[in-house]
C-alpha cells in the first residue's frame, strides 16, 4: 500500500512551507499530509497590532491563541492525523527543527501507528531536555539571541513567547537571515520569513518526553542532516544521532545528509522529495 507523508513543521511555522515540498512528492506518485499543530497554520493569532503601521505597544501585550498550548497537546493532536493517516496503510512521519519535539512525544505514546519516523534537522532528545542542549559546545555558534532582537512582549506575561518576524531593524533581519537561510536570496528570505507567524508556546516537554527505547526506539528511523544548518549545527545533528543510535543500538538511524540551510531544502526540495520517496518505496 502507498504510503502516506505526515509532515511536521517547526517553530513559528504551519504547515505552509511544505507547500514546494507537496508539490515535489506529488509529482513523484507520493501522498502527502501537511500538519498544523494547535495555534498555529489558520489557528494562529495575527493582531492589527502587527500590521503596518505597527502598534510596538499593542502586539507586546494582545493576548494569542497559543497561550497555554501544551506538548502534550502537540502529540494528541497529531496522533490524531496519525491514526486517520494509519487507515489507509503506512504511515512515514517527517519533523524539522522543533517539530521533532512533538515527533517524539507521539512516537514515544503511539508507536503503532509509524512505520518511519523522519527528523530533517530536527530535535529529538535522549540525554537532555531540549533547552539544556544550548548549553553544550555543540550550539556554541548558534545565537540564541538572535530572536530577542525582535521580541515583543514578556513571554512570562502573555504565555507565549513572541516575535516581530515583520520588523524592518536591519540588525535583525540580518540575524534571521543567518540563522536560517544564509544561502537563500534576499528575496527568497523575506517570502518564507513572511510566512511565519510571531507566536510560539513556551512547552518544550520534560525528561519525561525524551525518546523511550521500549516505544520510539522499536520505529525504524532516518536523520536528515543539513550540512549547512546555523540553528542547530551539524555537530548538534551528529550528537543526536549518536544520542539515538546509543539508546537503541539494534536499530540505529539511517543518515542522509543534504546540501543547505535550516530553511533551504524546503524552497530547494527536489533533493529531499527524491531521498523521502526512497524511504516510500521501502515502506510498502
Amino acid at each position: 500500500m502507498q504510503p502516506t507523508f505526515v509532515l511536521v513543521h517547526g517553530a513559528f511555522s504551519n504547515s505552509f512551507p511544505f507547500a514546494p515540498l507537496q508539490a515535489e512528492l506529488g509529482l513523484l506518485g507520493h501522498r502527502s499530509v501537511a500538519v498544523d499543530l494547535p495555534g498555529h497554520g489558520f489557528g494562529a493569532t495575527f493582531t492589527h497590532a502587527y500590521q503596518t503601521p505597527q502598534d510596538s505597544e499593542g502586539l507586546a501585550t494582545a493576548p494569542g491563541a497559543i497561550k497555554g498550548v501544551t506538548l502534550a497537546d502537540n502529540a494528541a493532536h497529531l496522533i490524531g492525523i496519525l491514526e486517520r493517516a494509519k487507515r489507509n496503510g503506512p504511515v512515514i512521519l517527517v519533523s524539522h527543527s522543533r517539530g521533532g519535539i512533538t515527533a517524539t512525544a507521539a512516537a514515544n505514546a503511539r508507536p503503532d501507528l509509524i512505520d518511519r519516523i523522519v527528523y530533517v534537522s530536527a530535535w529529538c532528545p535522549v540525554d537532555l531536555d531540549v533547552n539544556d542542549y544550548y548549553a553544550e559546545p555543540e550550539m556554541a555558534s548558534v545565537d540564541a539571541a538572535s530572536l530577542a532582537l525582535a521580541l515583543a512582549g514578556n513571554p512570562a506575561e502573555l504565555g507565549l513567547l513572541r516575535v516581530n518576524f515583520r520588523t524592518a531593524d536591519p540588525a535583525a533581519l540580518a540575524a534571521f537571515k543567518a540563522a536560517f537561510f544564509a544561502d537563500g536570496t534576499d528575496e527568497e528570505f523575506l517570502t518564507f520569513l513572511n510566512t511565519f507567524q510571531p507566536d510560539e508556546n513556551l512547552d518544550v516537554g520534560t525528561s519525561a518526553d525524551r525518546a523511550q527505547a521500549d516505544t520510539w526506539g522499536r520505529i525504524p528511523k532516518t536523520y536528515v542532516r543539513l550540512a549547512d544548518d546555523t540553528s542547530l549545527p551539524p555537530a548538534m545533528q551528529d550528537r543526536l544521532i549518536r544520542e539515538g543510535n546509543a539508546l537503541t543500538p539494534d536499530n540505529p538511524y539511517d543518515v542522509l545528509t543534504l546540501e543547505g540551510s535550516h530553511l533551504k531544502w524546503l524552497v530547494a526540495p527536489a533533493a529531499a522529495a527524491r531521498a523521502l520517496g526512497e524511504l516510500a518505496t521501502q515502506a510498502q
